[in-house]
């Protein structure tokens, strides 16, 4: 599964540098070399035309279920290629939603929402497809992977956000949820709930961090003590860092592809399902120790 679901890019003058590159301890070769310097290009592209970032974000989510589509019913190398394909593209517009969005000033919580269920939306189809394709008992292992990504999604970009905005000062959805509640009618009571049911699933998958989260908003609160803290808060926190290509989404998509490819979605579940969930099991715990030793060398200085 991210306005803040692409609010990753540190905070400067628009108009100096709406593009200033992200920390490279966040970034793989994929996304460096690849698939955000597309989505810069694509952004630009977009930027003077009626194309909205949200309309990037739903693009993206029907990227996924096109590329559900090709790896279903175009047969042969010819479908696991373009299916591959189209769920690369999903990456890009992924990334170009939020470029977007601070190149036109439309940055906001209901962006990040938007992005995020189209996402998940794009993903729900894309394991429906695959399971209902293949049929039987294959279900089972579907739901099992469908569920595993979902809290690995979460963690890991909760991982990714917290430690953004303690080391850089760049605020997500953990902030900013209850400008999403603002929203008037059904829409701010649908998206709020969302937001604060993604926030508590975070909080379960980053254990023990309100403490250590409250200290920092209060020292990071005082200009004088601001750069300590961050700087204390990059030496510290990056070791949370450790699992995040695994659990991100760059290698999955590949490793679909590659089990497409022999036959069937089966070996791409299971990883996930297993593998995949290990390495969320040593994540949390690299988490907690994490907000243990921030909290102390906080209280130290």
């Amino acid at each position: 599964m991210a306005r803040a679901g692409n609010m990753d890019t540190i905070a400067e003058p628009q108009a100096q540098s709406p593009f200033k590159a992200r920390p490279e301890e966040l970034e793989d070769g994929l996304n460096r070399t690849i698939y955000h310097p597309l989505s810069r290009r694509l952004a630009l592209i977009l930027q003077h035309s009626p194309i909205t970032p949200n309309m990037v974000s739903v693009t993206s989510g029907l990227s996924i279920a096109a590329a559900a589509y090709c790896y279903t019913s175009v047969a042969g190398a010819t479908g696991v290629l373009v299916g591959l394909f189209l769920h690369i593209l999903w990456h890009v517009f992924d990334g170009a939603d939020g470029d977007l969005a601070r190149l036109t000033g439309k940055t906001s919580p209901l962006g990040e929402m938007i992005d995020g269920l189209a996402d998940y939306l794009g993903h729900v189809i894309l394991y429906t497809a695959l399971a209902w394709h293949v049929g039987g008992w294959i279900w089972f292992a579907a739901f099992a992977a469908a569920g595993s990504r979902i809290l690995q999604a979460n963690h890991i970009e909760s991982v990714r956000r917290t430690y953004l905005w303690r080391a850089y000062g760049v605020p997500w959805l953990r902030q900013s949820k209850e400008r999403v509640a603002e929203r008037p009618g059904l829409t701010g009571i649908a998206l709020g709930g969302l937001a604060r049911l993604y926030v508590w699933l975070a909080g379960k998958l980053i254990p023990h961090s309100a403490r250590t989260d409250a200290m920092v908003e209060q020292l990071d609160a005082d200009p004088a003590s601001r750069d300590r803290v961050r700087s204390v808060s990059r030496q510290v926190g990056r070791r949370a860092l450790a699992y995040q290509a695994w659990l991100g989404p760059n290698r999955r998509t590949l490793l679909l592809g590659l089990s497409m490819a022999l036959g069937s979605p089966l070996w791409f579940f299971l990883w996930e399902a297993t593998i995949l969930n290990l390495l969320l099991a040593l994540s949390v715990r690299r988490q907690r120790e994490v907000n243990a030793g921030l909290h102390d060398a906080l209280v130290a200085q």
